[in-house]
Formats: C-alpha cells, sequence, structure tokens
C-alpha cells in the first residue's frame, strides 16, 4: 500500500471522545487532504472538530453523510455503536471498511455477524489512552508507536486486512492482529483483572485501616503506584467488565488460586518458595518492553532532592512553569520506604518529563527517575 498516501480518502469518525477525537486528529496529520465526516451526541465536540480544522462536515445524526467513507470507526460506547450497525449497512459504501475502538471485541464481533457484515469489518483497539477524556484532550500523536490490536472475522479478505494494517501503520500505530476471543482474553489478564485488583486494594486497606486512618496516612510510594488505576473511571470499568466477564472470571479464578498458593507458602514460612516468586516474576517483568505504550495508564513521575526549607517547592514549581511545563501533581514524600529523594513530581505527559529531568539537573537538582 504505498499509494496509501496519495489517496484522497474520507474517512468517518462515530464518537468524539478521546479515541475518536485522537483518531480524527491523527487522520488530518497524515493525511492533509483527507476527507473527515464525524458524528458526535453532543455538540460540542462536533463544533470543536469543524472550528480547528479537524473535520471537515459534521453531522447530528449516523446517515447518508456516511455514504462516501472509505472507513468509517465506531467510537462510542459498545451499545451505541451497536445501534449504528443497521443504518451503516444501507448506506455503506461497496468497499468501504468498518472498524471500531472498542477495549472489548467478542460483543461487536457477535452483533457484526447477527447483521450480516462481517465482510466488511475489521475489529480494532488502540492500545494507547491517557487519564484524561473528551475531544479537548484528543491528540494527534495519541497512537504514536503505540500497538494497535487487530481482530478481523473469518469473512475479512486478505486484501481488506492488509489494507488496513497499512492504514493503522501510516498513523505511526504498531498493528498487531489477534482473534476477538484471544484479545479479550489477553486484555482481561493485563487490564481488566488488574484494574479490579487495584480497587479491591484499596477497598481492603479502606476496610482495614485503624480509626485514626494510619494506613491512609502511610500509603505512598510503591502503594500509590500499584493502585493508580484505581481511580479509572467507574462507569467505563463498570462496562467494560460487564463485557468481558466470562473471561474476567477465569483469569480471577486462576488469580485467587495461585495466591491462595501464596498464602499457604507465607504461612508455612517457605522462604524458597517466597524467594522464587519474586525472583520469577522480577525477571518476567524486566522483560516487558519499554519503547511502546501499554494499555494501562503510564505514570510520568520523578523524585527530586531538596533541602526541607521555605520556598523550596514553589522555586521548582517557578523553574518548570517558567519553561511552559504543566505539573500534573507535586507533593513532599513522607514515606520514603521505596523512593529516593523528598519531592515527587507527577506530568501528563513524557515529553514534559524529560524536558523537566534536563532543567532541574541544570540547576544542580538530583533527580532520581
Amino acid at each position: 500500500m504505498d499509494n496509501i498516501m496519495e489517496e484522497n480518502i474520507s474517512v468517518g469518525l462515530i464518537g468524539l471522545g478521546l479515541i475518536g477525537g485522537s483518531l480524527a486528529k491523527n487522520f488530518r496529520r497524515v493525511f492533509p487532504q483527507c476527507r473527515i465526516v464525524v458524528y458526535n451526541r453532543s455538540e460540542a465536540p462536533r463544533l470543536a472538530a469543524a472550528a480547528d480544522g479537524t473535520a471537515d462536515v459534521v453531522t447530528d445524526r449516523v446517515d447518508e453523510t456516511f455514504g462516501e467513507c472509505d472507513y468509517i470507526f465506531l467510537c462510542m460506547p459498545v451499545e451505541y455503536n451497536i445501534s449504528c450497525l443497521k443504518n451503516l449497512k444501507r448506506i455503506m459504501k461497496p468497499g468501504c471498511i468498518l472498524s471500531d475502538v472498542g477495549s472489548v471485541k467478542s460483543d461487536i464481533h457477535a452483533a457484526i455477524a447477527a447483521e450480516g457484515m462481517l465482510n466488511c469489518f475489521i475489529g480494532g483497539h488502540p492500545m494507547a489512552g491517557s487519564e484524561k477524556t473528551g475531544y479537548e484532550n484528543a491528540s494527534a500523536y495519541l497512537l504514536e508507536n503505540a500497538y494497535y490490536a487487530i481482530t478481523p472475522t473469518e469473512a475479512t479478505t486478505q486484501e481488506n486486512l492488509d489494507r488496513f494494517e497499512a492504514m493503522i501503520r501510516t498513523l505511526g500505530a504498531v498493528p498487531i492482529i489477534l482473534s476477538c476471543e484471544e484479545h479479550d482474553y489477553s486484555v482481561a489478564a493485563i487490564s481488566h483483572v488488574p484494574h479490579l485488583i487495584a480497587a479491591g486494594l484499596v477497598n481492603l486497606v479502606k476496610q482495614s485501616d485503624t480509626p485514626n486512618e494510619t494506613m491512609k496516612v502511610l500509603a505512598a510510594g510503591g502503594f500509590k503506584d500499584i493502585t493508580r488505576i484505581a481511580s479509572s473511571s467507574p462507569v467505563m470499568w463498570e462496562q467494560i467488565c460487564l463485557e468481558n466477564r466470562e473471561n474476567i472470571t477465569k483469569i480471577l479464578d486462576d488469580y485467587i488460586a495461585y495466591m491462595q498458593n501464596v498464602r499457604e507458602e507465607v504461612a508455612d514460612s517457605d522462604g524458597a518458595a517466597v524467594n522464587r516468586l519474586f525472583v520469577e516474576s522480577s525477571a518476567y517483568r524486566d522483560s516487558f518492553s519499554e519503547n511502546k505504550p501499554g494499555l494501562l495508564p503510564k505514570s510520568y513521575t520523578i523524585i527530586v532532592d531538596i533541602i526541607d526549607e521555605a520556598g523550596a517547592i514553589s522555586t521548582i514549581a517557578t523553574i518548570l512553569a517558567s519553561n511552559a511545563i504543566s505539573i500534573k501533581n507535586i507533593g513532599i514524600v513522607h514515606n520514603r520506604e521505596y523512593d529516593e529523594g523528598v519531592l515527587r513530581i507527577e506530568f501528563y505527559e513524557e515529553k514534559s518529563l524529560e524536558k523537566s529531568v534536563a532543567l532541574l539537573e541544570k540547576y544542580k537538582y538530583t533527580v532520581h527517575r
């Protein structure tokens, strides 16, 4: 598909949240001459996409406006995506590829099969995201170097699969072709169950805490890191857990059984087994790639050595602010059992982190990453 850059393609985006908006902006960046048609249930994102030049056509309904699109992406919650299928089946032109961006694939694949649309649908899941949501936080570079799961149907032709894979690669993402079943089982283990574990661990501490909240006071460093994802959207995660409930319950059963074994090893003072647990987990975790975004939002955090004196924090905040660096969170690390340094600073993106490290080291601060 070397000629893909020369095509005056037409792309439809149904839903302009973080992912839909980022896809739209990405298409505009990579294919400046393409025609982009967008729909969103609320008006503000539609108007914003038109005003900033991302969209050529905005509409308040899924109708014939999408009839000339070469690609259409369903970027709303799965039940709304499914509700659009009958309309799209009627209006899509021959050769148009329909896709989605949902984090669970089985339901949309089943709905596509029920509508007899297997030949034109290729499921997708961009494995990138942010703790921020909505079109206002969409980025033309959100998918850069991120894995993008592609889930074809049994009726997907090799030509369409090659065409779609080339498109995703051209947008800057790294396509990975999976069955919808393998995708849903994998994300249950690496994303969905970890969210449940994090939320459960936070609630366990809440329920186990002393009346004067000693655990809450001491919770910092490692505990906050491993439970950060517990702050994710309750509405979104309710939906995801229900959509992927069979895979999640299977992985949860395996996890509970595994942790029961760990409990018995600790109770029996089986030091060799406990040591083996950490050796194996450390080796496997160290083998993970650090070069690509993952499904779980990444934390961009540094720890800085400072002297505990008046104005120390404001001095650092001023250095960063004067260089147009936005700080997501800043605070003293009181529990330094797992952290070096005194001041913990969290940023929204890696670029800000890297710039901050260079600046602070220039001013002779010691920075731990």
